[in-house]
């Protein structure tokens, strides 16, 4: 053997696997043991370890299962943010609608039970433009566009109304959305209001508003969001603002920008 054909090929794409289902894990691990240019830096069975993993060891790739219980694949997208995601080829059982929507999105999929020549040619696409210029991590996946179009393209604004991950202290928090008082910008963070607890996290008001059910959530200030199904009273304020005073006590002024948002809900609520 000579010394070109024993060195080991160096690791050039750095792969994370995300599914619930060990035996979906082992497939995987199966069918990239025949792409060393591939190396698997974890595995995750959900897609709360898959947000932490991502951070931690930032993937160029990611095999993301959609269909996970808690969190599925779209919130590990949403969680980490479409601008920081790392390309993803998706992993799914037939789903019809879902397919139709990577497709018109130009986004890869693999359909369960994953096929070997199914598997390398995304594979191969996949490589390809990593390969392309302006696809480094430090601008954000090559795909960030695509992935915003197609979480709109599935209403995930109209279906988030169960649960949202947030980042608190290295430790990822599921909170449900309906237990969320209120939320206010604090400097480039925000601070979340449930009960008497109150969570800081790195996110931006405007991310954290795209992330919540906008039927539920109100934005009345350009530093405070509502759940309005807290709101217990509105008192008139200056030149048609509110004081907004929720079920905790707290008190919020609306804002002139969002005046009209907050008219619309209290025409509603007539």
């Amino acid at each position: 053997m000579t010394a070109a054909t024993s060195k080991r090929i160096p690791a050039l794409v750095r792969a994370l696997v995300v599914d619930d289902e060990p035996l979906a894990r082992a497939r995987m691990r199966t069918l990239l043991a025949d792409h060393p240019e591939v190396e698997i830096v974890a595995e995750c069975g959900n897609g709360a370890e898959a947000i932490l993993a991502i951070e931690k060891h930032s993937p160029e790739l990611v095999f993301l299962d959609i269909q996970m219980p808690e969190l599925d694949g779209f919130g590990v997208i949403e969680a980490v943010g479409a601008e920081r995601m790392p390309m993803v080829i998706f992993v799914t059982a037939y789903d019809e609608y879902a397919v139709q929507a990577f497709e018109v999105h130009a986004l890869d999929y693999l359909l369960k039970p994953v096929e070997r020549e199914r598997f390398a040619a995304a594979l191969e696409r996949a490589k390809a433009r990593l390969a392309a210029p302006g696809s480094t991590l430090t601008e954000g996946s090559p795909d960030r566009a695509q992935f915003q179009a197609l979480l709109e393209h599935l209403g995930r604004r109209q279906r988030r109304d169960v649960r949202i991950a947030i980042k608190v202290d290295g430790r990822l928090l599921m909170l449900r959305t309906a237990e969320i008082d209120w939320i206010e910008a604090v400097d480039n963070h925000a601070r979340i209001h449930v009960g008497a607890e109150a969570h800081l996290v790195r996110d931006t008001l405007t991310r954290l508003e795209q992330r919540l059910p906008s039927s539920r959530f109100l934005r009345i200030h350009r530093s405070t969001i509502v759940n309005t199904e807290r709101v217990k009273e509105l008192q008139p304020w200056f030149q048609g603002d509110f004081v907004v005073i929720l079920h905790d006590g707290s008190r919020h002024t609306s804002g002139r920008s969002y005046r009209q948002r907050l008219q619309s809900f209290i025409r509603d609520a007539l």
